[in-house]
C-alpha cells in the first residue's frame, strides 16, 4: 500500500507563480511541525534546515495516485541526489481507514526498507503550510533546506507535471 511513500529519495522545484494544484503562490516560508512517529510519539520532520525535503504527503486512501511514477522514481533513483532527504507524511485526517491500521502497514513496511515515515493527524501539513484541500490526494512537495515551499503538485500527475518536477529537480539535488 505505502510503497510510495517508504522508499523514494528525490528533490524538485517550481518558479515564482501561483502553482495550478495549490491555492499558495510558491515559493513561500513554511516551519517544522510537530508530527507523531508511527509509535504515536511526537516528532518533528528530520533533517530540517540540513537537507532540502521532498515529501510525500499522502492520503491514505490514494496511496495509489502516481504510483507507476514514484515506484519507477524510486526503482531508477531518478530523484536522488545527496542533498535531498526523502520522507512520507500520512495524512491520517482525511482518510476513512482506521489510523492505527494504516500506521501498522506503514511500521511492517519501513521495518523491510529504512524508509522515514510520520503522521499527520490534524491537517497541520495542509493547513500551516497552505496547501489547500489535500482530501483524497498524493501531494508531492519539496521544501528547501531554508525552510522554503519550492514545489507543490496534488492528485494525478499529467506528462507535463513529471516533466516539470524532473526539470524541477536538479538545483536541489
Amino acid at each position: 500500500m505505502l510503497t510510495l511513500l517508504l522508499g523514494a529519495t528525490s528533490g524538485f522545484a517550481q518558479s515564482k507563480k501561483t502553482d495550478k494544484y495549490a491555492a499558495v503562490e510558491l515559493p513561500h516560508k513554511v516551519e517544522n511541525l510537530e508530527l507523531v512517529d508511527l509509535n504515536g510519539n511526537a516528532t518533528t520532520l528530520p533533517m530540517w534546515g540540513e537537507k532540502n525535503l521532498l515529501i510525500f504527503y499522502v492520503d491514505p486512501d490514494r496511496h495509489s495516485q502516481n504510483n507507476e511514477f514514484t515506484v519507477e522514481m524510486e526503482e531508477k533513483h531518478l530523484a536522488a541526489g545527496e542533498n535531498i532527504y526523502g520522507l512520507g507524511i500520512l495524512n491520517l485526517r482525511d482518510t476513512w481507514l482506521p489510523n492505527n491500521i494504516v500506521g501498522s502497514i506503514a511500521r511492517k513496511r519501513t521495518e523491510k526498507n529504512g524508509a522515514t515515515i510520520v503522521a499527520d493527524k490534524g491537517r497541520f501539513v495542509s493547513e500551516k503550510w497552505g496547501l489547500g484541500d489535500c482530501n483524497n490526494k498524493f501531494v508531492l512537495l519539496l521544501v528547501s533546506k531554508d525552510g522554503e515551499l519550492i514545489f507543490c503538485r496534488k492528485g494525478e500527475f499529467t506528462e507535463q507535471d513529471k516533466k516539470e518536477f524532473f526539470e524541477a529537480i536538479e538545483p536541489y539535488r
